[in-house]
């Protein structure tokens, strides 16, 4: 089986002139190197395609691939991460991960909070800001959280994102507003512990590869897993991997939201405790980070007895079964 790889590789839009952050979600050479390499120890032909243009490109020139490995983030707009598989529906090639519906509905955390709301899921209460009338009308109890509505590996997010007073809120607002160009989430702030769920398969054969707690040290960036401490969590950030009620709880809710968004192959659930202790859900990442060292779903992954290379098997065979 011949597979192709779609990536956005980060090197290529910093020499183009992008800055570091509006990069972060994108791959370094060694994280699109490692996947090759998993690939090619599981008996899969490979070849490099790059992000959606490049991938145009290809497609005009007549290539094909029996399975595209899809990592593409997409640069623009809340369907960025939905173009590559949106192309690849149109010439009728499989790829892997989610479809174009699901990967720009959980772009907008704001709409996939009123779905997940829907089916029944505890959600944290939240308002959207897009301009300053919208203070006028804004009812929720601080403190809140704010963040971009429509980003991730944790952008925007920094010690400033929790929010007691609505000067504050103000304040905090106009700035993403002005640096993401772009609606801001705001929700109710939930102080208890930190999970994210990895989950493996596709909607009602998914299972829980593990639960694993964010737990910040000393010297991270304020009280929350912000872009700070997810681009260098070595000496900031603790993952522990728990078995105990809450840890079962939060696995059962992110199946209840994997499952109700009919999400595929892998990805991760993030959900955090409100001062009852109380699990709340918080994001879907459908399209996970996929560094065989530093990403979360391969790190809790190790740290269960599965190595990159079964979970790209995993990843794989999952997908196949729906081709």
């Amino acid at each position: 089986m011949n597979i192709g790889l779609t990536f956005d590789l980060r090197s290529e839009y910093v020499a183009e002139g992008y800055s570091m952050e509006e990069t972060a979600e994108f791959d370094k050479e060694d994280a699109v190197e490692g996947l090759e390499n998993a690939l090619k120890a599981n008996g899969y032909q490979t070849e490099r395609i790059g992000n959606v243009k490049k991938l145009m490109a290809r497609l005009l020139e007549g290539k094909r691939w029996d399975l595209v490995f899809n990592i593409a983030e997409g640069m623009y707009g809340v369907g960025r991460e939905a173009q590559v598989p949106a192309l690849l529906d149109a010439y009728n090639i499989k790829y892997t991960f989610s479809d174009p519906m699901i990967l720009s509905l959980t772009l907008d955390k704001a709409m996939t909070k009123r779905v997940v709301r829907d089916f029944g899921i505890n959600t944290p209460d939240f308002a959207i800001i897009t301009k300053e009338a919208d203070f006028a009308t804004f009812q929720l109890e601080f403190p809140v959280f704010a963040k971009p509505l429509a980003e991730g590996s944790s952008k925007g997010i920094d010690h400033s994102s929790r929010i007691a007073t609505i000067q504050e809120l103000q304040v905090v607002c106009a700035k993403l507003l002005t640096n993401f160009n772009q609606p801001v989430l705001v929700e109710k702030y939930l102080p208890g512990r930190e999970f994210t769920v990895g989950i493996i398969g596709s909607e009602n054969e998914a299972k829980i590869a593990g639960v694993m707690e964010i737990i910040l040290l000393g010297n991270a960036d304020s009280n929350t897993y912000a872009y700070d401490n997810k681009q260098h969590y070595e000496g900031s950030v603790e993952y522990s991997m728990v078995n105990d009620a809450v840890s079962a709880q939060c696995g059962e809710m992110a199946l209840q939201v994997w499952r109700a968004l009919h999400c595929k192959d892998a990805g991760r659930v993030d959900i955090r405790l409100d001062k009852e202790g109380k699990p709340g859900f918080i994001e879907v990442n459908p399209l996970p980070g996929l560094h065989y060292i530093h990403s979360d779903l391969p790190i809790m992954c190790r740290k269960v007895g599965i190595s990159f290379n079964e979970l790209i098997k995993e990843i794989v065979d999952s997908a196949r079964k729906r081709m």
